[in-house]
């Protein structure tokens, strides 16, 4: 048990309203946080397994664009019993609770998504709020973070990944003092200042935050008046807070210790275009993956499927079922066919004399005989017709309408049916 929980109440509040255009096809149909993942999860999995095993039971969890799956995915697979009134995990559309006479129905930004829900900030009685995003995939001990928070004093702690410099162009880079109290925001900098001590990087925002409640209350307030503010934390709020005196500090995630874990913790993945997407799941095929999803101490929950066990059949010199540096859901069926370095999720079937090599294949999908399937990403209950090829010829990728990436990633569309 961690010191801060016997001190302050924290509420957990997951933003995951991103529309996730980059993410086309993947989400156009649903919102960039119930995307699949790793075979069997989704990407705000690991956004609630850091808050439940960081001892946040109590979290709402923001929606707003094509929010449906994700819906249904937290209503059927993460709840708690009803007898503890602190333990929960409940939904926060957009519904209009403080503009009902400007007629506005979304949030107008992240901010703005936490304004609107302020009343479920004073119904908990919560003296601190952590506000995470609901779409990267790391790993993070949020205990170690309310314990700085709390140690220094702090009005507001911003979760920090230390990047390389030529890298930090992309991102919104914080100053800090020799203390790491931010002095200063820097918006995708061309030459970003590095981190006193340690030329090489620069501190970027991960986009995670904890608000002491009156700190919160106040900064919003002030921003939800400022009809010139996007409404953004890290555009509006927080600039506006380091300028009218209040303190905040930098949190290194690089020094957030995982239970089981060995090393420093570096892996932080915004799998916000279709190449990251891909790109990380590839890194979970390898011999010792960055990112481990075996870790006992660090328990990754998801949906609980009642899937039967993934079956390799057909042994023959023409005729294999087998697998290679790849992770397999429950019910798939390696039927003759060869995979290699890739992510196969729930229920999906590749045929005899099929190769599937570097790909992503979401449930319920289905590769056919004599099939080559190649650097792909395959959305749900698609249906691979025999001899078809995929990511071999991309001209003929593209007469099919699929998307090919710079990186020569081929994405099929959900439910896609070949002429």
């Amino acid at each position: 048990m961690s010191r801060m929980s016997n001190r302050k109440k924290v509420l957990g509040m997951v933003l995951a309203g991103g529309k996730g255009t980059r993410l086309e096809p993947l989400t156009s149909k649903r919102t960039k946080p119930a995307v699949p993942f790793g075979a069997k999860y989704r990407i705000i999995d690991f956004a609630l397994n850091n808050m439940m095993n960081s001892q946040i039971y109590g979290m709402y969890v923001m929606t707003q664009f094509k929010a449906q799956s994700l819906t249904e995915h937290i209503q059927r697979h993460w709840r708690f019993g009803s007898f503890l009134s602190d333990y929960f995990i409940t939904l926060a559309p957009a519904q209009m609770y403080r503009y009902d006479e400007l007629g506005a129905e979304w949030y107008r930004g992240t901010a703005d998504a936490i304004y609107q829900n302020l009343h479920l900030v004073h119904n908990n009685h919560a003296d601190l709020v952590a506000i995470f995003s609901g779409d990267h995939i790391y790993k993070m001990d949020i205990r170690h973070m309310i314990e700085q928070h709390i140690d220094s004093a702090a009005d507001v702690t911003i979760a920090a990944y230390p990047t390389l410099l030529e890298d930090a162009t992309r991102f919104g880079v914080l100053q800090v003092d020799q203390n790491f109290q931010i002095t200063e925001f820097q918006e995708k900098p061309q030459n970003p200042k590095p981190i006193p001590g340690r030329d090489t990087h620069a501190l970027a925002s991960m986009g995670n935050y904890v608000f002491s409640t009156e700190a919160l209350v106040e900064l919003l307030t002030k921003d939800a008046a400022n009809e010139a503010s996007e409404h953004d934390f890290g555009k509006d709020v927080l600039p506006m807070a380091l300028d009218e005196g209040y303190k905040i500090m930098a949190y290194d995630f690089a020094q957030n210790p995982i239970p089981g874990q060995e090393g420093l913790n570096t892996y932080w993945r915004d799998v916000g275009t279709l190449d990251s997407y891909w790109e990380a799941n590839m890194d979970l095929v390898a011999v010792k993956p960055e990112f481990d999803l075996y870790n006992p101490e660090w328990p990754l929950r998801t949906a609980a499927e009642f899937s039967p066990p993934a079956k390799f059949v057909h042994e023959t010199s023409d005729r294999r079922g087998q697998a290679f540096n790849t992770l397999i859901a429950g019910g798939v069926i390696i039927s003759g066919a060869t995979v290699r370095n890739s992510v196969i999720s729930r229920r999906v079937r590749v045929n005899s004399y099929s190769l599937v090599e570097r790909s992503v294949i979401l449930d319920g999908s289905e590769v056919g005989r004599h099939c080559v399937v190649r650097n792909a990403i395959i959305d749900k209950n698609v249906r691979v017709p025999e001899g078809t090829q995929i990511g071999v010829n991309h001209a003929d990728d593209r007469a099919r309408g699929f998307t090919v990436t710079e990186r020569g990633v081929v994405v099929v569309p959900k439910s896609y049916r070949f002429a």
